[in-house]
């Protein structure tokens, strides 16, 4: 299948290890040009590149920071000094507060705002400024797409703390505004939302104070239950919608596809077609932690 990314300039944030450098191997095998960022693992990322250029791709390794937005303008620069304008933007580097994914294990009042402010300006205002970076490019062309990389914790929660399944939700209207915005110059959205596995829980950080382990040790049990229809709920919260991936997938695919058949039902010419392509923009792919391919 022909995707049509064969020298395409993509950008994908945080790549130099986990999901971001199984998606700019894939790219590469596609025979794209690929932009590979990291923030402080350069030597990662320049095996990442080595590896998208054995794959077929062309590589080229630049730094950008979530924490220091104006350096995520200048690694777009850099892509463009380098290649032209950037035509595929994977926004997947994400603050986690350590080294190491949220603690589940700490209660939700001893979160310094501090660290909300921290968490959101970094994987929310991060992504918005990522975005912001390739617009006017893809804007000019007339073409572009842009995949923002959630969590399953948007929707699933964890014990704990919210800041960063809060961050993490803000991506799904960030991506629904986008599309209407960017539709009309064949700009397409989606969010890819990478679910927990419940057989693997994030490490415990030194020094992070942890209540309630029990509870924490029973989150695996608790997303089975959940996945699989058996769970009504969680503790806390009056109704809870229950998903499973692949189900969801193929709503919001159906939905996508049946979308642009209903906003443009009564409407004719240019106002139709816009209708069309903006809300087909705005599907949502949930996967497991995997990369998939789709129709771009």
């Amino acid at each position: 299948m022909d995707t049509e990314l064969r020298d395409r300039v993509v950008l994908v944030t945080g790549a130099s290890s986990g999901i971001g450098a199984a998606t700019a191997r894939a790219f590469g095998r596609e025979g794209a040009r690929v932009a590979i960022t990291y923030r402080s693992s350069r030597d990662k990322a320049e095996k990442v590149a080595a590896e998208v250029e054995a794959a077929g791709g062309q590589a080229y390794v630049v730094r950008l920071d979530l924490e220091d937005l104006p350096s995520v303008a200048r690694a777009v620069e850099a892509v463009a000094g380098h290649w032209g304008d950037v035509e595929v933007l994977v926004a997947n580097a994400v603050r986690w507060g350590g080294d190491a994914p949220p603690e589940p294990g700490v209660r939700f009042e001893d979160v310094p705002l501090k660290e909300w402010e921290a968490m959101i300006n970094a994987n929310l205002v991060g992504a918005a400024a990522s975005v912001s970076a390739v617009l006017p490019g893809m804007r000019a062309k007339g073409w572009g797409r842009i995949v923002l990389i959630s969590s399953g914790v948007a929707e699933e929660g964890l014990p704990g703390p919210g800041p960063y399944g809060t961050a993490k939700s803000g991506l799904y209207g960030l991506a629904r505004s986008l599309a209407w915005n960017g539709g009309r110059d064949g700009i397409l959205v989606n969010v890819v939302a990478p679910r927990l596995h419940p057989d693997r829980e994030p490490p415990a950080r030194p020094g992070v104070r942890r209540r309630g382990a029990d509870r924490r040790d029973a989150h695996p049990q608790a997303l089975r239950r959940r996945r699989r229809g058996q769970d009504r709920g969680v503790p806390g919260l009056g109704r809870q919608r229950q998903s499973d991936g692949r189900a969801d997938q193929g709503r919001l695919l159906r939905r996508a596809r049946s979308a642009p058949r209903r906003l443009a039902r009564g409407r004719g010419g240019q106002a139709s077609e816009w209708a069309m392509r903006s809300a087909t923009a705005s599907a949502s792919i949930w996967c497991p932690v995997s990369w998939q391919r789709f129709s771009w």
